[in-house]
C-alpha cells in the first residue's frame, strides 16, 4: 500500500478515542446481553471479538491507524512507529473512550430483584480465580484458575496480538491493506484461549472501562484489585515485541554496511582504473606531441639550410 499522509495529531486522538468507544461498547453488550441470552460459550466470544475488534479497526484504521489498544501504542512507539507525545495521547484516548463505554452499558442493564447488575456483569469484567467468568463451574471441583496462569496466558494472547499489529503497520503507524483482517484474527485466535481463564483482557484499556465501571455493583470480586494484571502483562507483551524488532534491525543493519563498503570500494577501484587510463592516454598524447614538435623542428632547420645554401650558391656566382 502506498503510504498516504498523516492525519492531523488531533484527528488521530479523536478516532482513537470513538473507535475505542465504540469497540469497548460492543465487547461489554455481546459480553453481558449476548451471554445472557447465548450462555458463556468460548466459540461466540472469540468470534465477537474477532467481529467487533475488525469492522472498528476497519473504520478507523485510515485515519489514525487503528491501533485501540495501549500495549499496541506501547509497543509502536518503542519500535518509533509512533511518536512519543502521539502515543500518550492515544493511550489516554483508548482508556476515556472504554470508560465512557463501561458506565454506559453498566446505565443500560436492566436490573430486578431477580437478575442483578452481578448476573449482567459477571461475564464482562477482566478476572482470574474468584474474578475469573469461569469460577462459578470451577468451584464446584475445588479449583481455580490462578494468577500465574493468568499471567502467562494473557501474556501470550497479547504477544499474539502486538506481534501481529507490528507486523502490519507501516513505518509511521500507518495501516497496511492486511492489517484489520490480520488483527481480527489475532484478537479471534487469543480470545479463543483466554476467554476461559481472564474473560479475554488482551486490551488495557478495555479492561479498564469495565473494572472501574463495575467497581461498585457487588461482584464477587472487585476487578479494580486485579487490573494490574491486565495491564502489566499486555504492556510486558508489547516491550518483548518491540525489543525482538530493534534486535532484528540491528542484527542486519552491519550487513547492509558490508555490502555497501563493497560496493564502495568497488566503486573506487573502477575509478581508479579509470584514472590509470585517462594518465595513460594522456602520457601517450604527450609523447605524440612531443614527437610532432621534433618533427616540426627539424622541418623548420631544414628549410634554414635550403635558405642558408641558396644564399652561399647566389654570392659565389657574383
Amino acid at each position: 500500500m502506498e503510504e498516504t499522509k498523516q492525519q492531523p495529531l488531533g484527528l488521530r486522538v479523536c478516532a482513537e478515542l470513538a473507535g475505542s468507544f465504540l469497540l469497548c461498547f460492543a465487547i461489554y453488550a455481546f459480553s453481558t446481553w449476548g451471554s445472557a441470552v447465548y450462555g458463556v460459550n468460548v466459540v461466540f466470544s472469540a468470534l465477537a471479538t474477532a467481529l467487533a475488534y475488525g469492522v472498528v479497526t476497519a473504520i478507523f484504521s485510515r485515519v489514525s491507524g487503528g491501533q485501540l489498544n495501549p500495549a499496541v501504542t506501547v509497543a509502536a512507539v518503542l519500535a518509533s512507529k509512533t511518536k512519543l507525545v502521539d502515543g500518550v495521547l492515544y493511550v489516554l484516548a483508548q482508556v476515556i473512550g472504554a470508560v465512557a463505554a463501561g458506565f454506559a452499558v453498566v446505565k443500560l442493564l436492566p436490573t430486578s430483584e431477580q437478575v442483578t447488575a452481578k448476573v449482567w456483569l459477571t461475564p464482562a469484567v477482566n478476572g482470574f480465580e474468584q474474578g475469573s467468568v469461569s469460577y462459578s463451574l470451577l468451584t464446584q471441583y475445588g479449583i481455580t484458575f490462578s494468577i500465574t496462569l493468568a499471567i502467562v496466558v494473557e501474556v501470550i494472547g497479547s504477544l499474539i496480538v502486538v506481534a501481529a499489529a507490528m507486523s502490519s503497520l507501516g513505518e509511521h503507524g500507518e495501516a497496511s491493506d492486511r492489517y484489520v483482517l490480520t488483527m481480527a484474527g489475532a484478537y479471534g485466535l487469543a480470545a479463543a484461549f483466554s476467554y476461559p481463564v481472564t474473560g479475554v483482557g488482551l486490551n488495557p484499556a478495555r479492561s479498564t472501562g469495565i473494572a472501574l465501571a463495575t467497581m461498585n455493583q457487588g461482584l464477587t470480586q472487585n476487578p479494580v484489585q486485579q487490573l494490574w494484571v491486565f495491564w502489566i502483562s499486555p504492556v510486558l507483551a508489547a516491550a518483548v515485541v518491540a525489543l525482538v524488532m530493534i534486535v532484528a534491525q540491528m542484527a542486519t543493519t552491519p550487513k547492509v554496511k558490508v555490502a555497501d563498503q563493497e560496493s564502495l570500494e568497488g566503486l573506487n577501484g573502477a575509478d581508479g582504473a579509470m584514472d590509470a587510463t585517462s594518465e595513460g592516454d594522456a602520457t601517450e598524447t604527450l609523447a605524440e606531441d612531443g614527437v610532432a614538435e621534433q618533427a616540426e623542428e627539424a622541418e623548420v632547420r631544414d628549410q634554414q639550410a635550403d635558405a642558408q645554401g641558396n644564399a652561399d650558391e647566389g654570392i659565389e656566382r657574383h
